[in-house]
């Protein structure tokens, strides 16, 4: 039998809670808490005066409060003052962000890059946009972590990356050269681009309250985060998601990434747009201009038809398998779903079981580009939000 949780182990519990929930939802009354959490004015008192000495919230008189009595402070995140670095290594450019303790984006810096760049070549730009987001950080902050998202496959265990698109990343390691070149002592934590935007729209985006989600990251690959009944799916070593792989059309093209014939990749990606415009890509034109392009361009119209419809039937095939409440189109995807979604739609209804659909909502992102960078950060406030004043 497991031995009754220690006094300190109950408040290291309780201020976590306190600061996760101040963190996902914002401003907060002393009095709501109480209510929220299920603990008592004066423990949430205690445990308020813990974290603002502390250093992570603040509080404050609510505005406007005209009541009789003595009114219910205001709990806060100290955003401006307590943050992580989030970065996002993309197909086409890096992004680095400073994000506070309740999910604001407080700095960005973005960086075209070749797509051929080796991760020693990713190290320097990243590395040197977290010094430059440090010189301008308000002095006295506090910075809690790294976390960074790649569009690949990520070990799970230690953020190995296993396998990106056209860079050709192979069994790279990732967290130690970054952390080597910031210096300090925090952990540099690594993650799934889907995976990491999919965490962001579920905690603050348009997933919240969802606990049956799938999120669609399209560049030049497709992948997908998986929520079921409430909890990430992984798979054993962290790659679960690669659904851009799926075989949809086993008599297609070959898929330059994984080498089968007809996934859902080769007939939705960024290589398939760029074939019903008659280009070979050499231009790096981004996939809302090459959607755009096939819009405006008769020609085409059947082209990017047929795309929707094989959108639309690798949906209906992940719609069978796990029963969503949301599917959210992100990254490429959003543009391909908003141009094409009467033919997503369209099979969706011929081919998805009416029960596994019934109730389904197709949705885009609300954070937009920013889910995985604040997915990222995520990433980097975990020990903080598990452990407040360890």
């Amino acid at each position: 039998m497991r031995a009754a949780p220690s006094q300190d182990e109950v408040r290291r519990q309780n201020l976590g809670a306190l600061l996760r929930y101040v963190h996902v939802h914002g401003p907060i009354s002393r009095a709501e808490l109480t209510t929220r959490l299920g603990l008592n004015r004066s423990t949430i008192g205690a445990l308020t005066a813990d974290l603002t000495a502390a250093g992570l919230v603040r509080e404050e008189a609510p505005r406007g409060a005209r009541r009789a009595g003595r009114p219910s402070l205001v709990v806060l995140p100290e955003s401006g003052r307590v943050y992580a670095y989030a970065l996002s290594i993309e197909v086409d450019r890096l992004r680095a962000a400073r994000v506070g303790l309740g999910g604001e984006v407080l700095d960005e810096r973005v960086y075209d890059r070749p797509r051929d760049l080796r991760v020693s070549e990713v190290v320097g730009p990243l590395s040197a946009f977290v010094k430059e987001m440090q010189h301008a950080a308000p002095e006295g902050g506090r910075y809690v972590g790294v976390g960074v998202a790649v569009a690949g496959m990520v070990r799970r265990h230690d953020g190995l990356v296993r396998l990106t698109p056209k860079a050709g990343w192979v069994d790279e390691p990732l967290s130690e050269p970054l952390a080597e070149a910031l210096g300090g002592d925090h952990t540099v934590k690594v993650g799934n681009h889907a995976n990491l935007a999919l965490m962001a729209e579920h905690l603050r985006g348009v997933a919240v309250d969802t606990e049956d989600v799938i999120y669609l990251h399209g560049e030049v690959g497709i992948g997908a985060g998986i929520i079921a009944h409430g909890t990430l799916i992984t798979g054993h070593g962290g790659y679960a998601g690669e659904v851009g792989h799926m075989i949809v059309h086993p008599g297609g093209r070959t898929c330059s990434s994984c080498g089968a014939r007809g996934c859902w990749e080769s007939e939705i990606g960024e290589e398939a747009l760029l074939r019903a415009l008659g280009t070979d890509g050499s231009g790096r034109i981004p996939a809302h201009q090459l959607i755009a392009a096939m819009r405006g361009d008769p020609g085409s119209h059947e082209a990017l038809r047929q795309i929707g419809e094989w959108l639309g039937l690798g949906v209906a095939n992940l719609v069978n398998i796990f029963n969503p409440e949301m599917v959210i189109f992100g990254g490429t995807l959003r543009n391909l779903y908003l141009t094409t979604a009467a033919q997503v739609r369209s099979r969706l209804n011929s081919l998805a079981l009416p029960a596994s659909r019934e109730l389904l909502r197709l949705r885009t992102p609300k954070l937009g580009e920013d889910a995985a960078l604040i997915g990222a950060a995520e990433l980097a406030f975990t020990q903080l939000l598990a452990d407040p004043l360890g």
